[in-house]
């Protein structure tokens, strides 16, 4: 019989079985990932596109990743939306700097006609200038309500001058609707589409034969040639104020340029950004949310791109506020620099990180993700192992030496808007 009184007895987490997907080189450039351990009758199809917002104009980028599924000479957007839902299908698009990725989720037994639907999309779309203009109309009415939102300002303000002078910091203004060319849509959409495909990942327990029609089907999309990414990042240094008539609230952001898993501090960072800010009993929630009460929320962000990589805290507060909390958040700082962190909350944080990356291998989607994780830098799951070690040896005195070394004060870019 259970003893209900008796708490259960905690073990240590010393090594977490990882699974690798299967695979299938498509292109020089262009692998295709397969994980068939799924034991239910669940799919997803991502494919991932060298296609971001950085190659070429922002606008543009984000524009054709709306007008996918726009229509072709034989189908409209409804008939493909039509198609994809009477098979109990759904997609996402996701546009980001450096790519793009369109996932699907199906069953698997629906997976290989949903890649047929997006197949002929892709293939021939043909992007009726209708589609264009109705896009158009929406994202210029959601860019003049955000604009209109202190946190979406302090964030385009901080992105400016996080990643000043590059393509990275490029923003798109309402004025830039207005000279869009249908020209320009079928231009991108050819160069990086067409040959532009990065990577493919199936998750499901497909037959071999629906897998290897998905794979060479695909195979016309690869991209050419190795893709190239900027890391000559150099954050503007400073404290840059948007003033916001009658905001009740200001949007916090500071930050500075950092760097990705492929640096030998990333993991010990990583730890110590959690302590920081990264999860909810972080010192910056307990002291400027539950102590001071000048926020709802606030946490900070250790972001990763394909060659650097930022590091960033945000929040929003009540505008009479501001000040203080930005002085909190330079206090805590200053805490990490100059005093050890305690056993009993270094050994709380160990056990949460180790808690979160058992949850995060929880199943073979939650494992491909992790796999693609560390794929994206061309690295492996010994990553994780490695992690698993730092996050178990690491000490005070590391965490402090990091501290001084990658949160100086006088480093960060602060955005105010409000």
């Amino acid at each position: 019989m259970i003893k209900r009184k008796n708490a259960p007895s905690l073990k240590a987490i010393e090594k977490i079985n990882f699974i690798s997907p299967v695979k299938i080189q498509l292109g020089e450039h262009t692998p295709f990932f397969w994980m068939k351990e799924v034991p239910n009758e669940t799919a997803r199809l991502d494919f991932i596109f060298h296609a971001g917002t950085t190659r070429g104009s922002n606008l543009i980028s984000s524009l054709v990743a709306g007008l996918l599924f726009s229509g072709t000479d034989k189908k409209t957007s409804t008939d493909i939306h039509n198609e994809l839902d009477d098979l109990g299908a759904f997609f996402d698009v996701g546009l980001g700097h450096e790519s793009v990725l369109v996932s699907f989720y199906a069953l698997k037994k629906n997976i290989l006609a949903v890649f047929k639907i997006f197949e002929d999309a892709l293939e021939h779309v043909n992007f009726p200038q209708n589609e264009i203009n109705e896009l158009i109309t929406d994202r210029k009415q959601k860019l003049k309500i955000n604009c209109e939102k202190v946190g979406f300002l302090s964030q385009r303000a901080f992105q400016k001058n996080l990643f000043q002078g590059t393509n990275y910091a490029r923003q798109t203004e309402l004025e830039d609707y207005d000279t869009v060319r249908r020209e320009e849509i079928i231009e991108y959409f050819s160069k990086n589409y067409k040959k532009g495909l990065r990577k493919v990942v199936l998750v499901g327990a497909l037959d071999e034969v629906q897998v290897t029609e998905i794979a060479e089907k695909s195979k016309k999309w690869c991209l050419p040639e190795k893709p190239l990414f900027e890391n000559n990042f150099n954050n503007n240094k400073g404290v840059f104020q948007l003033e916001k008539k009658d905001a009740v609230q200001s949007a916090v952001r500071i930050g500075k340029t950092l760097f990705n898993k492929n640096h030998s501090d990333f993991l010990g960072f990583s730890i110590l950004n959690t302590i920081l800010g990264d999860y909810f009993g972080s010192r910056l929630m307990k002291n400027i949310r539950e102590d001071k009460g000048y926020t709802y929320g606030i946490s900070s962000t250790e972001a990763e791109l394909a060659k650097s990589g930022y590091f960033m805290i945000g929040t929003e507060v009540g505008s009479a506020q501001k000040d203080l909390a930005i002085q909190e958040i330079k206090n805590e700082i200053e805490r990490l620099q100059k005093d050890l962190v305690p056993d009993e909350e270094l050994e709380l944080v160990r056990n949460y990180l180790l808690g979160q990356l058992l949850k995060s291998a929880d199943g073979p989607y939650a494992m491909t993700d992790l796999f693609l994780s560390v794929d994206a830098y061309e690295l492996d799951f010994s990553f994780y192992e490695s992690y698993i070690q730092k996050v178990k040896n690491i000490d005070a005195e590391e965490l402090r030496a990091l501290a001084v070394k990658y949160l100086a004060w006088d480093s960060m870019t602060i955005v105010i808007a409000g």
